[in-house]
């Protein structure tokens, strides 16, 4: 059950979201996601969801302060007058109602199989406000994107509201083996290590009532309205500079 502190947060993350800036905010998105798709039949996966984020927070009025540009370094992302994002991308599962995002490498503090320590670790790297995640589902020639915005202390996503047990494997060469961490369910939700050698987590989430609140955009797009391609948009741009 949410705590009092948890549903008043709740709370002041939706009003502050269901104004003019929510709804510009989902324009831009729109726009941005379409106009991507325009050149771009791909899914929009990895770093090109944290640079398309950024086109997007401008383009609705507020500011970034600094980017990652795709390093690799756990943490933030994105640094911007809405808060520090962590920009994530993943896929829906389940027929629509959960999807599971990678997280840290935690290698280092793993190879002590001591829990509170990782933990202890994953909080520790837990430097932004919001998880902004990118969420799709996908058919032949249809992508539907959902765009999370979610406060990274939120329920789902704190390592202490699970119970951490070792997993050991169960045949072949990792039987009797411990192979990694898992957690407990809670609300649908869980987090795991899959590997004790790279040691990466994951967050398995299953999307309650109360996390549609965080759908900040959504839209759908099709493959086959591609209109354009780079070679293209050069060709026109260079063009159009050429006759001036």
């Amino acid at each position: 059950m949410a705590s009092p502190t948890l549903k008043r947060n709740v709370k002041l993350f939706i009003t502050k979201f269901l104004d003019e800036s929510r709804k510009k905010l989902n324009d831009c998105f729109n726009e941005c996601i379409k106009g991507h798709h325009l050149i771009d039949d791909d899914s929009i996966i990895g770093t090109h969801w944290e640079n398309l984020n950024a086109e997007i927070i401008v383009a609705s009025g507020y500011k970034i302060h600094s980017q990652s540009n795709g390093s690799h370094k756990p943490g933030k992302d994105l640094s911007c007058s809405i808060g520090s994002l962590s920009n994530k991308t993943a896929k829906y599962t389940r027929g629509n109602i959960s999807f599971k995002v990678s997280s840290y490498r935690l290698t280092a503090v793993c190879k002590g199989n001591d829990i509170d320590k990782i933990v202890a670790e994953i909080e520790r790297r837990k430097n932004f406000k919001y998880y902004s995640i990118l969420v799709r589902s996908e058919k032949k020639n249809e992508i539907h994107y959902d765009w999370y915005l979610i406060p990274s202390d939120y329920p789902q996503f704190n390592p202490r509201l699970y119970v951490w047990t070792p997993k050991v494997g169960t045949a072949g060469k990792n039987k009797g083996v411990m192979t990694g961490w898992e957690t407990n369910i809670s609300n649908g939700s869980y987090m795991q290590i899959t590997d004790v050698t790279s040691a990466e987590l994951w967050i398995n989430v299953v999307i309650t009532e109360e996390m549609k609140t965080f759908i900040i955009g959504s839209c759908d797009v099709n493959k086959a309205n591609k209109a354009i391609n780079y070679i293209q948009l050069y060709q026109l741009l260079h063009n159009r500079e050429s006759a001036r």
